[in-house]
């Protein structure tokens, strides 16, 4: 399929030629405007050089400048579009790191690329809604679930609380989603973990690794939600097994 003038722009920054060819050709083929570089330097003049793009994937470690770097390099240049990291990295220390430098997404290499590349549409069309207010784009559509003060909108995966967006990324509102659609529930630490990284993956510490992962994400949530509402506590622990959302009045 032909690109043109106005298809997304996507730069896909990978040292290993073969990956980045790969995705590359498939996100042509859905009719993506695509430049690849194999170094973050080459990546970073390119951005710099005034060219509209509108996502950035990313790999984390590369020789000279790494994918952190580079992500932080764009901040101080005011680049603002969003970025995901793709990498063989799966520790929750490099998801945390990624995600507090300002990327929407983490995504392990060894996912399928159908799987990479509906992460990547997802994030291009939550950056397509990004300037709706946000009561309208939470209240209209089939997309939107609502529970009490929640409302999730699934088509471009936003969450709202008393009908302002909380800024929670791809993995955080599934979790959200995956909690209040069993609200009162308790939902497994392994299953909360398996809607982030998919069913089987295993952490780096091991069997129970997923469990220091899963209660890094819950406290960013939890921070997240309670930047507007201090008084939010939908979000419970039942010790050594999972999370559960509150189904009564204080959850909504």
């Amino acid at each position: 399929m032909q690109t043109n003038s106005s298809a997304k722009h996507i730069v896909v920054v990978d040292d290993d030629p073969l990956f980045r060819e790969s995705l590359g050709d498939n996100l042509r083929d859905d009719g993506y405007r695509v430049a690849d570089f194999e170094s973050g330097e080459l990546a970073l003049a390119y951005l710099t050089g005034g060219e509209p793009v509108d996502l950035v994937v990313l790999d984390w470690r590369m020789p000279g400048m790494t994918g952190l770097q580079l992500l932080r390099a764009m901040r101080e240049h005011d680049l603002t579009m969003p970025v995901i990291f793709l990498t063989v990295l799966g520790d929750q220390v490099y998801e945390e790191a990624a995600l507090n430098h300002g990327a929407v997404d983490f995504v392990e290499k060894s996912r399928s690329l159908a799987i990479i590349k509906q992460r990547i549409a997802l994030s291009l069309s939550r950056e397509a809604a990004s300037d709706r207010p946000a009561q309208t784009a939470s209240m209209d559509g089939e997309h939107a679930v609502t529970r009490g003060k929640l409302t999730i909108d699934r088509e471009i995966a936003r969450a709202y609380w008393k009908g302002t967006e909380v800024p929670l990324t791809l993995n955080e509102v599934r979790i959200v989603d995956t909690l209040a659609e069993r609200a009162g529930k308790d939902v497994r630490y392994r299953e909360l973990y398996d809607q982030v990284h998919g069913a089987g993956f295993v952490a780096g510490a091991g069997e129970e690794g997923h469990r220091g992962n899963v209660r890094t994400l819950i406290k960013r949530i939890r921070t997240k939600f309670r930047a507007i509402d201090p008084g939010f506590d939908a979000i419970e622990n039942y010790p050594g097994f999972g999370y559960r959302w509150r189904d009564d009045g204080a959850a909504g």
